[in-house]
């Protein structure tokens, strides 16, 4: 019989679904094991990185449904957002068509790949059923507080029409438009108060030992906890008080001026009236056009305009002015720093461009520093100069005593500052959840009553070319009755970042059908938290911050009892391919190679970089081309051989063709001998065996081992598969050697088909389920229990020993397993390939490595 993957594959797909053996209940009995991939936005077609991605996870979940857990491994879509907007308008279709269309497509896909998913949990986050939860915990949020909404300056992608949150904007570009500069707006917002939880999130990264250290590292970073002191400086001529917060108290004395950022409140108020006021307003409007990435990067130059107004440095008691500067964020601390220019670089250089005051308060141990000859800051550890009582002191170890004298002064205390700032989530497009609030000229905000959601968002309107939502100019949706006073009303027009959506869709997997809220209490704590977790390192601080801040809200909400959402995480690497290039016209199109030349100019090309494969440069691979051409399992079984799951996949057509070639192997070892495998029962260890049938029988079992270990602690797949190719090859030898076998022969290479069978099944399922049925079985791979390895099978009788002459490899002997280094160095020096390399030359020396190799040195 010949190798036919569609045909068979087909036919097991069939198989599975008619006998639904991918769903999954509840069992108490048995432990259970939640297996997820981060679910995909539905863009119409599966890539080859979505292939990766969802071939690690299936393996992880049929090998564990073999090791007896109670599997949950659901698949669903991420199906709200701007690019099927976009695509929307550009296909010139409404958003709900193109996404629902492409959601029956790539569920086609899917199934076609073989994926174990249990799709009587399926939903799209953009069905009604979803999101009115989202929206009853958004109002629940609201009445803690933990929702609300302000004025305030906010990232603005002009491509996108919409706010970014600041997780959204990477080295100052939108996270989709990576060439397209972000600008800043003064607007009203929605946020969520993940600071209300910063501490906790912060404490528990060093409770997820399944969690990568990168990505624990890049949250920790991003939440950036300091320690550090508030400090108040009286403005002059005013009651107001401007506060501070600095890691550097050691330094205040040395404060000669004060920055606030362009967004700070107080800037206007300030300067009003003033002859400054023009200058500073038009350097306000310059500086917001510029990225927050832009405005600190060391090569912007530092400018600043001054405001004409002065503060009181609150321990020296002088004058010192308040400028403007476009290096300082209202994001970090208060927005408001003290600058000390003798020992900060940026305040240094502000100081000398615009003839500011310089004061040392800090001198090297052993030296002096003089402000008029200084050309830099000195920023290292020293003593306490200029400092009233704390002269004389480590600038370090006086720290906390300046803190506590400005809390005796009443002009500062200690505090802890946090970077992160809380979630925007308004987003001014139509494709989203709407935000369940509802604005009356009397009663002022008001939550949508809770038994008027959902707050559907209407499928019939006409989408606008430049993307701006169509919600604000539809009367039908914004248009609504108070529901206090019964007057009229206007309904918010933003719609939720459909990053609140994957916050907490894992969550409703385990009760896809609860009808009485979010969530049902009983399923969600048998299923919770998600025991592995595979996705890309992109998600770390977007997605995966905002999920562990959405379970710590509905845990205290009540909805469940669960803290960390994902108990294990894989960041799987990306799919990367070699580029090829022209001499003359450098990086080339696929479609703009011919037979290996350019077709630009007839020049032969070279191969270039690796990089990620991507729709921009033309470089991904289709896989529903490589499955028609060699079956899913050929490309399930590249994706996971070519590279372990954490690193980058380097794509390879040879790889491809090697893994199809392997599988063809398997098919035609097992047909060829299909009759006299049958004909008996697996070896079952009783008997005595020796020579060929008990190096098989071993190799059988340290297969198993080393399969074993290799999917459960590390998620080495190529390394498990390459156990399995060395048995297929030994099976091989064992069954076409020309030697006679007899009966036990036959029970031991059945053993051993059986096995290698049975260990890639996760990996490559349809012909190894069509292989199992040919050995003769009538139940389904799913239900046949894992193999274990028999330990004594493992026991060695002879060892083998590599021997060299010079280095060089010359022989191999085996050797009883009880030898030591005397005994392997007889064997070797009397074996005859090694007599006659060593010759008549005199031996210098043997060396015996680990008994394991013989060096002959001569």
């Amino acid at each position: 019989m010949k190798y036919n993957p569609h045909e068979l594959e087909v036919k097991w797909q069939d198989y599975w679904e008619k006998n639904r053996l991918f769903k999954v209940v509840e069992d108490l009995s048995k432990e259970k094991y939640y297996l997820l991939e981060m679910f995909p936005y539905p863009s119409g077609k599966i890539h080859i990185g979505h292939v990766r991605n969802y071939t690690i996870g299936d393996v992880v979940a049929r090998f564990k449904r073999m090791r007896g857990k109670n599997v949950l491994h659901p698949m669903g879509w991420d199906a709200f957002g701007m690019p099927a907007e976009n695509a929307a308008i550009e296909n010139n279709t409404h958003p709900a068509r193109w996404t629902y269309d492409n959601i029956e497509a790539m569920k086609l896909q899917l199934k076609r790949m073989g994926f174990s998913y249990d799709w009587d949990r399926e939903f799209a986050t953009c069905d009604p059923e979803y999101y009115q939860w989202e929206q009853l915990v958004f109002l629940e949020m609201y009445e803690k507080g933990l929702a609300y909404k302000k004025k305030t300056f906010v990232n603005w992608c002009d491509k996108c029409q919409t706010v970014l949150a600041n997780e959204q904007v990477e080295d100052g570009c939108c996270w989709r438009h990576p060439d397209l500069e972000v600008t800043v707006r003064e607007m009203d917002s929605w946020f969520l108060k993940i600071t209300a939880y910063a501490e906790e999130i912060l404490e528990y990264c060093d409770k997820l030992p399944g969690w990568p250290d990168r990505v624990l590292t890049m949250q920790k970073n991003w939440i950036g906890k300091s320690y550090g002191a508030i400090i108040r400086f009286p403005m002059v001529g005013s009651d107001e008080e401007i506060d501070v917060f600095t890691t550097r108290q050691d330094t205040v004395f040395g404060a000669t001026f004060m920055c606030l950022a362009p967004e700070h409140p107080l800037v206007k108020q300030i300067i009003r009236g003033l002859p400054q006021e023009k200058e500073v307003l038009e350097f306000v409007e310059q500086t917001l056009r510029m990225d927050s990435v832009t405005r600190t990067a060391d090569f912007t130059a530092k400018e600043g305009a001054f405001t004409g107004r002065y503060c009181l440095n609150p321990v020296t008691g002088e004058e010192i002015p308040i400028f403007v500067a476009n290096f300082v964020l209202f994001d970090y601390g208060t927005g408001a720093i003290m600058a000390v220019p003798t020992h900060d670089q940026r305040d240094f250089e502000f100081a000398k461009k615009y003839g500011l005051r310089l004061r040392v308060v800090i001198r090297p141990p052993g030296g002096d520093l003089d402000e008029e000859t200084m050309s830099e800051a000195y920023v290292d550890e020293g003593i306490l100069v200029n400092s009233g009582p704390f002269n004389g002191q480590r600038n370090l170890e006086a720290l906390d005593s300046i803190a506590e004298y400005l809390g005796s002064i009443g002009k500062g205390h200690k505090t802890v500052n946090f970077r992160i700032r809380d979630w925007g989530i308004s987003r001014q497009r139509y494709w989203g959840a709407p935000i369940p609030i509802i604005y009356c000229d009397r009663c002022g905000t008001v939550p949508v009553p809770k038994e008027d959601l959902p707050v559907v968002l209407p499928l019939d309107l006409q989408m606008r070319p430049n993307g701006a939502s169509p919600l604000p100019l539809e009367p039908s949706f914004f248009k609504t009755t108070c529901p206090r006073c019964m007057g009229e009303a206007r309904r918010e027009t933003d719609t939720m970042d459909t990053f609140v959506e994957s916050s907490w869709y894992f969550d409703r997997y385990a009760c896809p059908d609860y009808s009485e809220g979010p969530l049902d209490p009983v399923r969600v704590d048998y299923w919770m938290p998600v025991d592995q977790y595979i996705g890309g390192i992109e998600h770390a601080i977007l997605h995966l911050l905002y999920s562990r801040f959405y379970a710590r809200v509905l845990r205290d909400l009540g909805h469940h009892r669960v803290s960390e959402p994902f108990t294990n995480l894989l960041t799987q690497g990306m799919v990367c391919k070699e580029t090829e290039e022209c001499p003359e016209h450098g990086f080339l199109y696929p479609d703009q190679v011919k037979d290996g030349k350019c077709i630009l100019c007839g020049t032969g090309i070279i191969t270039g970089n690796i990089v990620k494969m991507s729709k921009s440069k033309k470089n991904v691979v289709d896989p529903q081309g490589l499955i028609e051409r060699y079956g899913a399992d050929t490309v399930r079984m590249f994706c996971l051989f070519a590279s372990p799951p954490d690193k980058d996949l380097e794509w390879s057509d040879q790889g491809v063709e090697g893994s199809y070639r392997f599988l063809n192997r398997v098919w035609r070892l097992v047909n060829t001998h299909i009759e006299k495998i049958r004909g008996v029962r697996p070896f079952d260890g009783k008997a005595a065996l020796s020579g060929r049938s008990r190096s098989l029988f071993r190799k059988t079992h340290e297969t198993i081992k080393k399969v074993t270990e290799d999917i459960e602690n590390r998620f080495h797949f190529n390394t498990a598969i390459s156990a399995v190719m060395e048995l297929i090859n030994e099976l091989n030898q064992f069954l076409n050697s020309g030697e006679e076998i007899d009966e036990t022969d036959w029970s031991v290479a059945r053993e051993a088909v059986e096995a290698a069978v049975i260990l890639l099944f996760p990996v490559v399922p349809h012909i190894t389920e069509e292989l199992w049925h040919m050995l003769g079985h009538d139940d389904s791979l799913l239900k046949v229990p894992w193999p274990s390895h028999n330990e004594s099978a493992l026991q060695t009788e002879t060892r083998l020993i590599v021997l060299q002459v010079n280095g060089k490899v010359r022989s191999r002997i085996q050797v009883p397993a009880a030898y030591g280094p005397k005994e392997i160095e007889r064997e070797a020096l009397v074996d005859e390939r090694i007599r006659r390399f060593v010759g008549e030359k005199p031996i210098k020396k043997v060396i015996v490595v680990q008994n394991k190799l013989v060096n002959v040195v001569v």
